[in-house]
């Protein structure tokens, strides 16, 4: 091969070879430098328990333990038994008392211990109020009375008559403070009117000596 070819190819090449150094310069300072990767935050890791009680707070719908309600106890009504009513005959000459059920006519025959009421204002009563009852054109003046002393805080017994005649309106017995028995007084007559109804009815000639009981 001539000496001047292979010059040629020669020169050519290492022209190309500094050719391509200078684009790869040109190259490396346009491209900035990359920067060193970055690592990740480490984040601490949450404890299940306490994510769960967060979680349970945050969303109280999705709770089921919480939001569960106990069922309620199954309320037992008993049936109410059905209430006897008795007829009352007080016989005080003879100290008797019946009690007669007004649906069997079962009678009991009872030892009557009270006392007979007069129903008047005793001797030695405390003098409480007067006024008037009704309406205008319609009145009736009545007075209270009762059995309270200066010694006791409580009285035992009210009554409450007319002023006029000294009608009894209302009697109160109060027995050991809780315990109070009522009477109220209407459409009275003199004398008695009917006297059998003090005469207890056949059945009551077998009476039982107990008292019974106003529940069936």
């Amino acid at each position: 091969m001539p000496s001047y070819i292979l010059g040629i190819s020669l020169g050519n090449k290492h022209k190309k070879d500094k050719l391509e150094e200078k684009k790869a310069a040109e190259k490396a300072v346009e491209k900035p430098a990359e920067k060193p990767a970055e690592k990740p935050e480490e984040k601490p890791e949450e404890k299940p328990e306490e994510n769960a009680e967060e979680n349970a707070e945050e969303n109280p719908e999705e709770n089921p333990e919480e939001n569960s309600e106990e069922p309620e106890e199954e309320k037992k009504v008993e049936e109410e038994k059905p209430k006897r009513f008795f007829e009352y005959i007080f016989l005080y000459q003879d100290a008797v008392m019946f009690q007669i059920d007004q649906a069997t006519q079962m009678c009991s025959k009872i030892a009557l211990t009270d006392q007979w009421d007069p129903l008047d204002i005793p001797q030695n009563s405390t003098f409480e109020d007067q006024y008037y009852i009704g309406g205008p054109q319609d009145q009736i003046m009545i007075q209270e009375w009762s059995d309270r002393k200066a010694a006791r805080k409580y009285e035992t017994w009210i009554g409450v008559y007319t002023v006029k005649d000294c009608y009894p309106v209302q009697e109160t017995y109060i027995r050991n403070y809780s315990v109070t028995f009522s009477t109220r007084f209407f459409d009275i007559q003199l004398g008695i009117r009917d006297p059998s109804v003090f005469i207890p009815p056949s059945t009551c000639e077998r009476a039982q000596t107990r008292r019974m009981s106003e529940a069936c």
